[in-house]
């Protein structure tokens, strides 16, 4: 059983991946997926709300992360480091696995065979630069 969260951070995934192969409202979106009543609809309006408004700043967080361009990776992996990156930036109150985790599911369901290996290096990467102390807690604590 999917939690509320988790099918939000869904709905923000098609929304976002619509939003970039379209360049249409990803709010508008997000309110026209089926399933966008069955998740937290407030969650879900705050990562596609928060993607769209900082996307620069995140993009500018991710790529220095990355071992390719960022206009080459697929919509989906785009979607996936834009909604982790969010959360890691505007949410700290979820803990960065949480983050992390919620992401390699998104990859796993929606990415390519691999994809959700990529999205995990990159976050972990990007936790550790945004939450230092955080991550290193939990490499202390493993």
């Amino acid at each position: 059983m999917k939690t509320a969260r988790r099918q939000s951070r869904e709905v923000a995934l098609q929304a976002l991946y619509a939003w970039q192969l379209s360049g249409g409202d990803p709010m508008a979106e997000a309110r026209g997926l089926e399933d966008f009543d069955k998740g937290d609809r407030a969650f879900a309006e705050a990562l596609v709300r928060g993607v769209r408004d900082r996307a620069a700043e995140l993009q500018g967080l991710i790529v220095p992360h990355l071992d390719r361009d960022f206009a080459r990776l697929s919509p989906v992996e785009r979607s996936i480091l834009y909604i982790g990156t969010f959360e890691l930036v505007a949410h700290p109150q979820t803990p960065f696995k949480v983050v992390v985790n919620e992401a390699i599911e998104l990859g796993k369901s929606f990415g390519g065979a691999q994809g959700h290996r990529f999205v995990n290096g990159v976050l972990e990467k990007i936790a550790a630069h945004l939450r230092p102390d955080e991550v290193a807690r939990a490499r202390n604590h493993a």
